[in-house]
């Protein structure tokens, strides 16, 4: 609950959104205009977030005069509600199904790699923090490393969520930071291995150059049914209306589970996972108003349709931009001197599996669209769905393949297979011996998911037979 009640002045508050949004702008120019930069394809919140920190070493906020722990648990906070907010926007959006039954299974086949992924980067990141705390590292938390696919696979807010959780909750000095840090670390490697590898695919012929006029697209900024332009109210109100709305329950549902007497169990576990599921609750509270609408317009007693796609992409664009240069922003070196030989090891030996992992399973699962099912998975499971789009855009400016509704529609599968994980991370930190059994449980089910992934490669021929 400590992002939903901290103390910061609101002149410091408005000069660091100043600030930040004045270095926004400034990384935008770069990106434009520095050759080296834009073929890097990094996007600029992370530019954004990477100047803010190299402004903060050189003492920008002794120079405002702003109290650096404040402006640090603000950017903080900026980036739990952002990623809560953007969710709920893409979550309310309107979508299409895919029926054709091949198309269900890729997008299925999509999700599981997804959980895969983020399963390998947990074993990755725990086996190793936990070797580390165990020989001659004594006081490394040992389920550190289970920050690696929170950070990749996640992104800069669950990385925000569980490091702040297992810093204020379990001990873990720097927590926050070194989730962060992962976060960032994940963005670079998915921008220049993603890049690198389009290059290296390019000269063996295999992609081929796209030209620069090629990057048109089209979106529908509103359907017929939609609130007209001249109605009393802004469709732009509505949206942020609704997102306020789904919000303001999920703040009602947290807060009423807080209050409930769940013994030791429920106070040390439950309550701090409630917490830093705002995200997950928001999208699940925003699905249940999407089948309220339904039932509403089936009865008669709704006629318009209030959720519009265009913009709600716009604002959750916004929450995501914010959440990565925030969360950049609040990361704080000088706690991380002693944490950087396990950060440099879990996130080095993440990025190889991760690569050679995910470019495995879709040259295998996707043959017909293999390098576009790659870097859309490759870029989203190191840095955000956003970064995965920009990657595919690269090779598939139209989007031509269904690589692009393979990464947006994989997040239901993922999240119901993936849920077990979740709630390991709030089993895993409360010690050694709870970090072993979580490690054990990520390499089962690493296990049966890896059969479940190649159920037709292993059990298609015999059913032939």
């Amino acid at each position: 609950m400590d992002f939903w009640v901290f103390e910061i002045k609101f002149f410091d508050a408005w000069i660091a959104i100043g600030v930040m949004t004045v270095v926004f702008l400034l990384a935008n120019v770069l990106r434009r205009k520095v050759g080296i930069i834009r073929k890097s394809l990094l996007p600029t919140a992370v530019l954004a977030g990477l100047i803010m920190l190299i402004l903060k070493a050189l003492g920008l906020y002794d120079w405002l005069n702003l109290d650096r722990n404040e402006v640090n648990t603000f950017f903080e906070a900026l980036t739990y509600h952002a990623l809560a907010l953007g969710v709920i926007a893409l979550t309310l959006k309107s979508t299409k199904k895919e029926k054709a039954r091949n198309r269900q299974i890729e997008i299925f086949n999509s999700g599981l790699i997804t959980v895969n992924t983020y399963l390998l980067q947990g074993i990755i990141g725990a086996g190793v923090t936990l070797l580390l705390a165990t020989t001659f590292m004594k006081n490394l938390f040992p389920a550190s490393g289970l920050l690696l696919p929170l950070g990749y696979g996640q992104g800069t807010g669950q990385a925000v969520n569980f490091g702040h959780m297992y810093e204020v909750k379990h001990g873990f000095f720097g927590g926050t930071s070194f989730g962060l840090t992962i976060a960032t670390v994940g963005f670079l490697i998915a921008c220049l291995v993603g890049v690198g590898h389009i290059v290296l695919m390019r000269r063996r012929g295999k992609i081929k150059e796209v030209e620069k006029n090629e990057f048109v697209t089209t979106e529908i900024v509103a359907s017929p049914n939609e609130v007209p332009v001249t109605e009393a109210i802004d469709r732009m109100t509505i949206q942020i209306v609704l997102m306020l709305l789904v919000y303001f329950l999920t703040f009602l549902f947290m807060f009423g589970i807080e209050q409930l007497p769940l013994g030791k169990f429920g106070e040390e576990s439950v309550k701090p996972l409630i917490w830093g599921f705002n995200f997950l609750i928001g999208s699940l509270l925003a699905a249940l108003l999407k089948i309220v609408f339904r039932g509403l317009k089936k009865i008669n007693l709704m006629t318009r349709d209030y959720p519009n796609n265009y913009l709600l992409n716009r604002i959750s664009g916004f929450c995501f931009d914010i959440m990565i240069v925030a969360g950049t922003s609040a990361i704080e070196m000088s706690v991380l001197k002693e944490l950087i030989l396990p950060l440099v090891i879990i996130c080095f030996v993440g990025a190889v599996l991760t690569y050679f992992y995910v470019r495995k399973l879709s040259y295998t699962l996707f043959p017909d669209y293999q390098d576009e099912a790659f870097l859309s998975l490759f870029g989203m499971l190191t840095g955000t769905t956003s970064t995965g789009m920009i990657l595919l855009r690269e090779v598939d400016p139209r989007f031509e393949t269904p690589a692009a509704n393979n990464l947006i529609y994989q997040a239901f599968y993922a999240i119901a297979l993936g849920f077990p994980l979740f709630l390991l991370l709030g089993i895993a930190p409360k010690g050694t011996k709870h970090t072993f059994i979580s490690l054990l449980v990520l390499v089962a089910m690493f296990i049966v998911f890896n059969i479940l992934l190649f159920r037709r490669q292993l059990f298609g021929k015999k059913r032939k037979a």
